[in-house]
């Protein structure tokens, strides 16, 4: 391959990996076509974009960029897999794509998580993590928990004290009933 090529190819991969900071490198090496089109299928369907890459060619294209460490020690031809709604959830998806007997060959190789490589085990702990949303729903749930305990122990005294003055309200009622009834009429 000339040089011009090689450098239209890594422009074109530097275009496509452009603002993608965490990243993984997975193997799809020994897969057949309908395995991979599977597979890519399955991907699309969850937003995660993949690109088989040779690794002298990523290795150039990333020079510089966040995703750099991810094609140190790599041999031979990888896939770049991104996208997602984060590095957990991206993850999450490779993991259980890897696992499924019908992708076979599919792993993960290792990747990069804010700027620092990951390998192929620190992959399997990043995908027990919580993912972005159940981090949020679990902040969210300890800042109104606090809030709603508040809430209803202010709401209860009060309600306490309305229920009471309520009661009140219908003995002088009902006092009144009674002195009206027991009071005689006009003659």
């Amino acid at each position: 391959m000339s040089k011009y090529v090689k450098n239209l190819l890594t422009d074109h991969l530097r275009e496509q990996l452009r603002g993608v900071g965490d990243a993984l490198v997975v193997n799809l090496v020994g897969m057949d076509a309908t395995t991979d089109n599977r597979l890519r299928k399955e991907l699309r369907a969850r937003n995660i974009k993949v690109v088989v890459v040779k690794n002298s060619l990523a290795e150039r294209a990333t020079a510089g960029t966040p995703l750099a460490p991810a094609f140190a020690g790599v041999a031979g031809s990888a896939a770049v897999c991104w996208g997602s709604e984060d590095i957990v959830s991206l993850a999450k998806e490779i993991t259980k794509l890897a696992r499924d007997p019908k992708f076979a060959p599919f792993a993960a190789c290792g990747g990069v998580m804010d700027g620092e490589r990951i390998s192929a085990a620190q992959v399997e702990q990043v995908s027990k993590w919580p993912s972005r949303t159940e981090q949020l729903s679990l902040l969210v749930g300890q800042i109104l928990g606090p809030a709603a305990t508040l809430a209803s122990q202010l709401t209860s005294a009060g309600g306490a004290l309305a229920s009471q003055i309520s009661q009140l309200g219908e003995e002088e009622e009902k006092k009144e009933e009674n002195k009206e009834e027991a009071a005689p009429g006009p003659a």
